[in-house]
C-alpha cells in the first residue's frame, strides 16, 4: 500500500480547477495506492491516543465530505477515517470499471486489510450502507459496530420520488443526461440535489451551498464523472436484483456486528416503511427513527447520529463488543 498526502485546501479559498477536494480545518486528505484500486482517504486527528478505529462510506454521488459533521463530534470517541468510493469525491476510477456494490465492499475490503485496522466501526449512507452491509457479512472480523443512515437495501415498491436514480442505471442515459441537462448550472443541480435528500433543506447554510456548488462544478469537469454515477447506480439496481446468499437482505441476517440503524422520515430515496424490516433482519441492532430527517441524517442532524452512536458503543462495549469471527478473504 503506497499512501501520498494532498494538499489541504483552506476551508475559505476558492478552488481552481485541476485543485483536490476541499479538506475542512483540522482534517487531511491522503491518497492509497492499493491492487487495482487508489483511494482518496479523509481523516481527522483523534482527540487522544488508543482509540478504536471508525471507517464511514458515502453514498451514490457523495464524498468522504459529507461524513465531515459527524467525524468532527466523534472525534473524541473514534479515531475517524472516511473513504472516497472509487470514481467519487478524489478517488479516481477503479482500474476494472467494477461499480457494482460488490465492486465498492472489495476496494473498502483491500484498504482496510493493507491498513491494519480493523476490525473497525463501519458507517455507511445509501450506497455506503449497502456496501458496508456487505462488507460486515463477508469479513466480520473487520467490522466491531455497524451504523447504517439511510441503507440502500431493496425495497419491493421503490418511491416515486426515486425512480430517477433507478432510471439512472439504465446503459445510455448518462450520456442522455449530459447532452439534455448540459446548460443546467451547478447551483440548480445543487438545489435539486438538497432538495431530494434532505427532509428541510433550509438547514443547509449559505457556506455549505457555496462549498457543495464548488464541488459539484469540480466533479462535472471530471470525464469519468456521469459514468461512475451511472455505473453505480446500476449497481445498486443489480444488487437489489440478487438472490440467494448474495442477496443484501440474506446477508444482513448474516451481520454479526451490533447494529445501529437510522432512517427519516422524510426520505425521498429510501422508503421510511424499510426501518422494521431492517431492525428484524441485523439480529443485533437497534433503531433509531427521525421523523424530520431525510436521506443523510448525518448532516442534517449529526449531534444526534453522534448521540445514538455513542450510546451503541456504551452498548457493545458493555457486552463485551460482539462477536467477532475470522474472514476468510475478499
Amino acid at each position: 500500500m503506497s499512501s501520498t498526502e494532498l494538499p489541504a485546501v483552506p476551508p475559505t479559498s476558492v478552488l481552481p480547477e485541476a485543485a483536490a477536494v476541499r479538506v475542512a480545518e483540522g482534517e487531511r486528505l491522503r491518497s492509497v495506492g492499493l491492487p487495482g484500486v487508489t483511494l482518496s482517504v479523509r481523516s481527522r486527528p483523534p482527540a487522544r491516543a488508543g482509540l478504536p478505529p471508525a471507517l464511514f462510506i458515502h453514498g451514490l454521488g457523495g464524498s468522504s465530505q459529507n461524513w465531515s459533521q459527524l467525524m468532527e463530534r466523534l472525534e473524541g470517541v473514534v479515531d475517524g477515517e472516511a473513504v472516497d468510493l472509487p470514481g467519487f469525491g478524489d478517488s479516481p476510477p477503479p482500474d476494472d470499471g467494477d461499480y457494482s456494490v460488490t465492486g465498492h465492499a472489495r476496494a473498502v475490503i483491500r484498504y482496510l486489510d493493507a491498513a491494519g485496522r480493523g476490525p473497525v466501526h463501519l458507517f455507511g449512507n445509501s450506497l455506503g450502507g449497502a456496501v458496508a452491509t456487505r462488507v460486515a457479512a463477508v469479513r466480520p472480523d473487520l467490522v466491531r459496530t455497524l451504523t447504517l443512515v439511510s441503507p440502500a437495501l431493496p425495497e419491493l415498491r421503490v418511491q416515486r420520488t426515486a425512480v430517477p436514480t433507478v432510471i439512472l442505471g439504465v446503459p445510455g442515459i448518462a450520456g442522455l443526461l449530459t447532452r439534455t441537462t448540459g446548460k443546467w448550472t451547478a447551483e440548480q443541480r445543487v438545489r435539486g440535489v438538497l432538495a431530494l435528500c434532505y427532509g428541510d433543506p433550509g438547514r443547509v447554510t449559505p457556506e455549505a451551498f457555496e462549498h457543495a456548488v464548488e464541488e459539484l462544478e469540480r466533479r462535472l469537469r471530471l470525464p469519468y464523472f456521469w459514468d461512475a454515477m451511472a455505473r453505480s447506480a446500476r449497481g445498486i439496481v443489480n444488487a437489489y436484483t440478487l438472490g440467494g446468499q448474495h442477496g443484501l437482505w440474506r446477508q444482513a441476517e448474516r451481520v454479526l456486528a451490533p447494529t445501529l440503524l437510522i432512517y427519516g422520515g422524510r426520505d425521498q430515496l429510501v422508503g421510511y416503511r424499510m426501518a422494521h424490516k431492517a431492525a428484524r433482519s441485523f439480529r443485533h441492532s437497534r433503531l433509531l427513527s427521525m421523523p424530520d430527517a431525510g436521506h443523510v441524517a448525518m448532516m442534517e442532524y449529526p449531534e444526534a447520529v453522534a448521540g445514538a452512536f455513542r450510546e451503541l458503543l456504551a452498548s457493545a462495549d458493555a457486552s463485551g463488543g460482539g462477536p467477532v469471527v475470522p474472514g476468510a478473504g475478499s
